[in-house]
Order: C-alpha cells, then structure tokens, then sequence
C-alpha cells in the first residue's frame, strides 16, 4: 500500500497528512497513530520518549511501545500519566517510577509530585511522543500532562510529536473559560470546560496563544502533528479502549462532562460500583428518586463508600440532554438545602468545584438560586469569542 505525504504549517508547527493514493475510504478507527508510514521516518536517528497509556493501541490492537520497536525506533525512556502506563491506578492514586516488565525500559511517572518532565528526564531525548485517548472535557488531566511534556520540551530544546485521535465530546463546546487563579493540574489552559478539540488542535492553540511557561517567559514547542484520517467533528466515535477505570462505557464519557462537578461534592457518582459517572446517589432515602445502589467497601470508592445511596440513574433513565449542564447540580443542591442539609455538608470542597469548573462564580450563582439556565446563557459571549478562536486552530471540520 502506496502513501502520500502531505506537510504544511499552521502558528509555526508542521503537520502531517496521511493519504492513502489506493483507497481514499479510510475509516474513523484509523488514528494518528495507525500513520507510521509518515512519521517513522521523522523519528529515525533520535531518541525517543513515549508518553502513553492502555489507549495507545493502533487499530489492529498493537501497543504503539511494541509497534515503535518493531519498526526499530530507538525508543528510550516511556512516561507514564494517570492512571499509570497500563492503566493499573485509580484516580488520584500515585504513580511510581519503575521499570516496564515487558519492554524493560525505564518507566517516569508523570503524576503525583512529579507532572512534568525535568531536565534530567529529557536529556536521553531528543523528541516526546504523545499518543493519548483524551475525552475533549478540561479537568481530564490527560490534556494537562501534555500541555507540561509541551512545555518541559520547549525549554529544553526538544521536540513533541502529537499522534492525534477522535474526540468523543468533540461536537460541541460549553462550560465557562477557565479564570487564571483557578488553574490548576484539573484545568491549566484558558478553555471551556468542553472544548470541542481533539488533542493535536488543542496542542496547536496551546502553542499558538503562548500558554506555556517556565514562569519567565511565554514559550513554543518545536511541534509536530499527525492527524487522523478522514475525521470530522459530527462523527461519532466509540472509543474501542476505556480510557481510565472508571470511564468504561460511551455513555459515561457523553455524561463525564456534567457530573465530574459531583466530585467536588458529598454526592457519588458511582464510583465504586459497576456504573460510574452514570448515577448520582447519596445515603439519604429521601433523596430516592429512580433508583437505589450500593458503593463498594474499598478504596475504588469515594465518597459514601460501603454504603447504600439513593438517586438517580442514567442508565435507566437517560437524560433528555446528554450535553453539559449544570442542571443536575443545581437541582441536587437544592433538593438537599430542602431537606437540611448545609452548603458544605453538600458541596464539602468549594475550591476542588472551583479547579473543576473554572471559577467561584457558578457556585455563588447556584447558592442565590439563579436559575442554571441564566447561568449557562452567561457563557454565551465568552463562549462565541472561544468558538472563533477554536476555528484558528481546527485542523477537521465540524
């Protein structure tokens, strides 16, 4: 099979195009990381550093560490991010620097005390390849630890290759722009809480609006994309690898967006059951509305762990609006301010919701009773000002 190589610049940063000259059809699954034929070459004679995860599998199944040395690239040192490089972590648990059983390659850790790569990292490196699933919603930390491998390789004088990939919220943004003093490893860019960009054309408006810095100056990574065939935004994309444990399912990534906020609260989203991210429930009978489950007895679970709660689930009854709103939290809220409880037996880390959300302001609003919808239409300026800013950096149609 015959390729053509296809490279122009958008903000300074070279792209690269895959184009089968035999059969144009490509399909959907067919990701930046499926085009070995168009960067392989790019990445002969240097030394190469992976960041990936469980989801860096091209379409036939293969892991792209095992598919890099099959090809013969030296690839020298493998970075892992949350979750670990196999996906063997929960959310929020530590991950250790180690060495890989299978590759026998030295694993550095990309979360807990250590997020971005040092100096000392990188100086077996001459380029980092990114190769991620990312679920298009900002306090998915994934897109942060890129935006820090960006930003490691800039000041020091290394290159950043993103293989890009779908996104399964891509068709759509919302949520209000991150303010500066809420920025956090759950939020680092001045984005939407949905963005509406797969990971390579949020890397290009990264480096283009200068994000990022060492605290002295604005840089820009010597960056290169390889994107996915044949993609548009309206596509539907079934992820064919969960990215994290406890986002299994379409439906749980479509509803991740809204009920991450429950994090912030006292509220489970079912974590510790076999439905995460696709209930909402709280040991409290009066709050039954659908449906009543129990949360495991171990550390997968937070908050309400071991015991029953009742609410509402997803599954059996999907929401007439599958895209971010506030509404849920705000009727939760509400509900429980009805029946006694206070504010922070309800929303127990006000500052996590602000990191989440990107501002104080959501949570004041929902404590006066303005309407969520008054506050979602409050987004709309800044939203419009995002959206064009967004059409500089999209490299698919919507």
């Amino acid at each position: 099979m015959k390729y053509l190589l296809s490279v122009f610049l958008l903000a300074g940063t070279l792209l690269i195009s895959a184009c089968d000259d035999d059969d144009p059809t490509v399909t959907q699954r067919s990701v930046g990381a499926d085009q070995m034929e168009q960067y392989i070459p790019y990445l002969e004679g240097k030394r190469v550093g992976l960041v990936v995860n469980p989801t860096s599998r091209l379409a036939d199944g293969e892991h792209l560490i095992d598919s890099m040395l099959a090809e013969g690239v030296n690839v020298t040192t493998l970075f892992a991010p949350e979750h670990g490089l196999r996906g063997e972590q929960d959310a929020g648990e530590e991950v250790e620097d180690g060495i890989d059983p299978e590759t026998g390659l030295p694993v550095i850790s990309l979360y807990g005390d250590h997020k971005k790569p040092t100096p000392e990292d990188l100086e077996n490196i001459d380029v980092m390849v990114f190769d991620m699933q990312d679920v298009g919603v900002r306090f998915y930390t994934y897109i942060s630890t890129m935006q820090l491998v960006m930003e490691a390789a800039a000041e020091n004088s290394r290159q950043v290759m993103v293989l890009d990939r779908p996104n399964p919220n891509g068709n759509y943004i919302a949520g209000p722009i991150m303010e500066e003093e809420h920025a956090s490893f759950v939020g680092m860019a001045p984005i939407p809480v949905v963005h509406g960009l797969t990971i390579g054309e949020l890397a290009l408006m990264i480096n283009g609006e200068r994000w990022l810095s060492n605290g002295v100056f604005l840089a820009e990574a010597d960056l290169q994309i390889v994107e996915v065939p044949d993609y548009n935004h309206s596509m539907p994309y079934s992820l064919p690898i969960a990215p994290s444990p406890n986002l299994q399912t379409d439906e749980s990534i479509t509803y991740y967006p809204t009920l991450g906020l429950f994090e912030s609260t006292t509220i489970s989203v079912g974590r510790g059951t076999d439905t995460p991210f696709e209930v909402i429930g709280y040991p409290d009978v009066n709050l039954k509305i659908n449906y009543e489950f129990q949360i495991a007895d171990d550390d997968s679970a937070w908050p309400q762990q071991g015991q029953y709660v009742y609410g509402e689930s997803y599954r059996i009854a999907p929401p007439a609006n599958t895209k971010f709103t506030l509404e849920p939290l705000y009727h939760w809220y509400w509900n429980m301010r009805d029946l006694g409880y206070t504010d922070e037996e309800i929303v127990d880390r006000p500052e996590w919701l602000a990191q989440l959300i990107g501002t104080e302001t959501v949570m004041e609003q929902i404590r006066l009773g303005t309407p969520y919808q008054d506050i979602e239409q409050s987004w709309q300026p800044e939203l419009e000002a995002f959206q064009q800013l967004r059409d500089t950096y999209r490299l698919y149609p919507d």
